[in-house]
């Protein structure tokens, strides 16, 4: 393993995954999917640690009297516990100075993967997410991953489908970068790929009111067929004009098209309790520029049961 004292770019070799710890268990746990993620890809895995504001980060100073670059126990813990894992892939080690919401994102320029824990140090233990984890969501340039804390991390049954990813899927909106994601870490891990469609039906309307008077009381129309089918009917459709293309490039893997009624971010969060990952399109762009969370990727990165993929569009020109 090497240590570095520069924020890291892309290796040669290829795009590297950035994972981010802090000493905390979230950190900890991030660090540990990342090790996988990036053992799964073949990709280089760099673990950045940035400094509290304030204090120099390592090789910024020296110790007093040594002339040895300042100690970094939070990048020793990382570097002891990846070595006690094994790698099989090359690892180092870097010191990053400033915000976290600025130095990550900075580092992450070129990376394969930016991972994160739900949580950092300090704040309320009762919070399911960080601000930190949540700004990262809107401003990483390359998918980012929040893996959950202990208590909401899913564990794969045996029962169909523990284990899958999956994807939450608008036909007409959803970035072709999203679904090519969802797709390949479906491949890498060799499980199926449940791509989830979920549309809001329109309110089924009240019954007719009898009338104060039978003789006046019109009677009903006759029966046709329900809307909500049709629009069922049509949305399944446009999945699977959508999705076509993305399974002839990906023909071993599984996929399984869901489309159903209901509240999208709840359907999600229901299903991320037996997956191995959730991957949602990252945000809009609002009418000023600026760039904004999804109201679905926001719900599932606070209550998913498993790690969250949030993918950004290909930057516009």
């Amino acid at each position: 393993m090497s240590d570095s004292r520069t924020p890291p770019g892309p290796p040669a070799s290829g795009a590297p995954v950035l994972v981010g710890v802090d000493g905390s268990a979230h950190g900890t746990r991030a660090l540990e999917w990342a090790l996988g993620a990036a053992t799964a890809l073949g990709a280089p895995l760099i673990v950045a640690h940035v400094r509290p504001e304030g204090v120099p980060a390592p090789g910024r100073g020296l110790s007093p009297g040594t002339g040895a670059p300042r100690p970094d126990p939070v990048l020793d813990a990382a570097r002891a516990l990846v070595e006690e894992r094994g790698a099989a892939v090359p690892v180092r080690c870097t010191s990053l100075d400033g915000s976290v919401t600025d130095a990550l994102p900075a580092a992450a320029r070129g990376c394969r993967l930016l991972v994160t824990g739900a949580r950092g140090r300090g704040g309320f233990a009762s919070l399911l997410l960080g601000s930190t984890s949540r700004s990262l969501a809107a401003t990483a340039p390359c998918p980012l991953v929040v893996v959950p804390h202990e208590a909401r991390t899913a564990v794969p049954g045996t029962e169909a489908g523990a284990g899958r990813v999956l994807l939450g899927l608008h036909p007409e909106e959803t970035p072709d970068e999203v679904v090519e994601f969802a797709f390949e870490a479906a491949r890498l891990r060799g499980v199926p790929l449940e791509a989830v469609t979920v549309l809001r039906l329109p309110a089924v309307p009240a019954a007719l009111l009898v009338a104060p008077v039978p003789v006046l009381q019109v009677p009903g129309p006759l029966p046709e067929e329900d809307d909500s089918e049709l629009m069922l009917r049509e949305t399944e459709r446009e999945q699977e004009a959508r999705l076509r293309p993305f399974a002839e490039r990906w023909p071993e893997v599984e996929l399984r098209p869901v489309v159903a009624p209901g509240d999208a971010a709840g359907r999600l969060v229901d299903g991320s309790r037996d997956a191995a990952l959730l991957v949602v399109g990252r945000h809009h762009r609002h009418r000023f520029g600026s760039l904004l969370i999804g109201s679905v990727a926001h719900a599932v990165l606070h209550h998913a049961h498993c790690p969250v993929a949030v993918v950004p569009p290909v930057p516009e020109a």
